[in-house]
């Protein structure tokens, strides 16, 4: 696997939590609407979200283990050309669009230099119900679950000032190379087809426990 050492950006979001939708006496509010910043913005990153951003539901969004969430921009046509539709800024609620990697060239535990800060990839998304609101598509949960196009959260290791205009370094490479199509590939094998892989991932201490602890919980369960 060539795996990249920089990564540009192609653009950078943030967003604060407005009403996504309204039923009846249901009100869901979402930090998922975000907007560039201005190409030469500088913003702080600290330990749990950039400036200028943030979520309503804390109990399943944010945190230091989903800080940041980047989104392969190489993606983003393909996405455009399959929906039938353009896609308009940061359309999966992204943080960071990047340029020069997708889910198979970046691992769980790589970690990143950007600007004065440190961050580590630590899982990819699994989409909710919200991305459906956003996108207005029932169906867009499915298909990005299906083809693997989720992107992936970053922790952040030492918080500090990042640039929009800024590319971001791969500093560490991390030894066991599972990547975040591996971890997709793991959480989707319910039959244990593919154990190794399983057991690889779920003994990685640098995945996230949201996605650690199933696929120890499966292994244990296992007849």
């Amino acid at each position: 696997m060539d795996r990249p050492a920089r990564l540009g950006i192609a653009s950078l979001n943030v967003g604060t939590p407005a009403v996504l939708a309204e039923t009846g006496d249901t009100v869901v509010w979402s930090g998922i609407a975000k907007r560039p910043v201005a190409p030469d913005a500088r913003l702080w990153l600290s330990s749990i979200n950039l400036s200028g951003d943030g979520q309503a539901d804390l109990s399943v969004h944010g945190g230091p283990d989903k800080a940041v969430y980047a989104y392969p921009s190489e993606h983003l046509e393909p996405w455009s050309e399959e929906l039938e539709e353009p896609l308009g800024a940061a359309p999966f609620g992204e943080n960071i669009s990047t340029i020069g990697a997708t889910e198979s060239d970046v691992c769980i535990g790589d970690v990143w230099g950007w600007g004065d800060a440190t961050l580590e990839i630590c899982q990819p998304r699994w989409p909710c119900f919200k991305l459906a609101l956003h996108r207005q598509r029932a169906d867009i949960q499915g298909r990005m679950r299906h083809n693997g196009r989720t992107g992936w959260y970053l922790r952040v290791l030492e918080p500090g000032e990042v640039r929009a205009d800024g590319g971001i370094d791969v500093i560490r490479h991390d030894p066991a190379g599972l990547t975040i199509a591996d971890a997709h590939v793991a959480m989707g094998d319910r039959h244990l087809e593919h154990p190794e892989l399983v057991e690889a991932l779920a003994g990685h201490e640098r995945l996230a426990p949201e996605w650690r602890d199933p696929l120890r919980d499966r292994l244990r369960n296992r007849g």
